[in-house]
């Protein structure tokens, strides 16, 4: 199997049809209102960069026990007993200052994906299968999955849509999408021929 030499980075891949369903919109663009964000520790650069100063923006540090010498090597985390919070932009309500919903998505993926299941041979063998599955997730959990605390689907209680959808309209989506991508490549293809034969 080739290899990248060290340091260079992946060539950027397509975005999977699937996750712009909702409209391809840079995310600052997307939200309605202001938002609030808090992370535990990476992002800070990349929510500068895509919010500036239009956000409330918070810091979540949970405080980890140290790991007895008996479980060290083991898979499980370490027992979190306290967390504190650091403002970095705006004016966060403390209150809301949380990664439980980030965290319980996540955890839904696990358990909705197997490709996303630890330690074992499920995984993603190409990156850009990984990114159609996600995709096929995302749009699952909010256009067709109906949710229990909403009693409809997220995108129709967000009023993206009027209508549930169904994995059938989800598949007729991706054709649809497949053949205008067809179409397109064939009349480029079409326009060289005739450049090539006029040259």
């Amino acid at each position: 199997m080739a290899t990248r030499p060290k340091g260079e980075k992946r060539p950027p891949t397509p975005t999977p049809a699937l996750l712009l369903l909702p409209g391809e919109f840079p995310l600052s663009s997307s939200t309605i209102e202001r938002c609030s964000i808090t992370f535990r520790h990476a992002y800070l650069e990349a929510v500068r960069v895509t919010f500036g100063d239009d956000v409330d923006f918070a810091q979540l540090i949970k405080i980890f026990q140290s790991t007895p010498e008996s479980f060290k090597g083991r898979y499980s985390p370490a027992e979190c007993i306290g967390t504190k919070t650091n403002v970095i932009t705006g004016n966060p309500d403390a209150d809301h200052i949380s990664t439980s919903h980030a965290e319980r998505q996540n955890l839904t993926m696990r358990m909705s994906m197997r490709r996303f299941t630890r330690l074992t041979n499920a995984f993603s063998k190409k990156f850009e299968n990984h990114c159609h599955m996600i995709a096929i997730y995302t749009t699952w959990y909010n256009w067709v999955r109906k949710h229990k605390t909403l009693g409809t689907t997220p995108a129709v209680a967000a009023g993206l849509t009027d209508k549930t959808l169904t994995m059938a309209d989800v598949v007729g989506l991706i054709d649809a999408h497949d053949e205008k991508a067809l179409g397109e490549k064939r009349y480029r293809a079409a326009n060289e021929h005739i450049l090539d034969k006029l040259s």
